[in-house]
């Protein structure tokens, strides 16, 4: 493990973007996150991993999103990165599992508004309707030609874009655009 010392400082690709807010939908970058790959077989009796393929389970400061049979995308704070790292280890102790730190990688962008699936929908393929995509639904998508993961934390019209870094601007900017397209219908 690096010695603190030796760390890095993490710069945002999207730092200087403010808030887009349009008549029928708002975009905007949101902060920095310590996040996990964590893949496992058997997470029964974790609560907050032990949730069907497809679903995201949020609270206040952390989520998980599990997106295969064995693979979760987890998150939290920045600053309670290493409590979450520590308490993944500590549930999976008796078990065999890989955790990954990917907060380097990731950013997220929230895409809110009645709008909202209408703009996620001029680059996604999914049904964003309410039944093929409600509360608590998390996937690995496209968006564009980004690959994204997409979930729709609560059943208000707000979608958790997580994105490669790399991939950030133009998933920022191709979100905007068809949030301000979507405005006008």
């Amino acid at each position: 493990m690096l010695e603190a010392r030796n760390l890095a400082r993490r710069v945002a690709p999207l730092v200087a973007e403010a808030p887009v807010v349009l008549e029928r939908a708002s975009v905007h970058t949101l902060p920095a996150h310590a996040r996990f790959s964590l893949r496992a077989r058997d997470v029964s009796g974790v609560e907050t991993l032990d949730h069907p393929i497809g679903r995201t389970w949020l609270s206040e400061k952390r989520f998980a999103a599990r997106l295969g049979p064995d693979e979760w995308l987890l998150g939290a704070p920045e600053s309670d990165g290493d409590l979450l790292q520590q308490g993944i280890e500590r549930a999976l102790s008796s078990r065999f599992f890989s955790l990954v730190d990917i907060s380097h990688r990731n950013v997220a962008i929230e895409i809110s508004g009645p709008a909202a699936a209408e703009a996620l929908n001029a680059g996604c393929p999914l049904d964003l309707s309410e039944a093929a995509f409600p509360n608590g639904s998390a996937t690995r998508t496209l968006l564009g030609k980004a690959e994204i993961v997409l979930a729709r934390p609560s059943a208000a019209p707000v979608y958790r874009v997580e994105c490669w870094r790399s991939f950030a601007t133009y998933a920022h900017g191709f979100l905007i655009e068809a949030a301000s397209s979507a405005s006008f219908r």
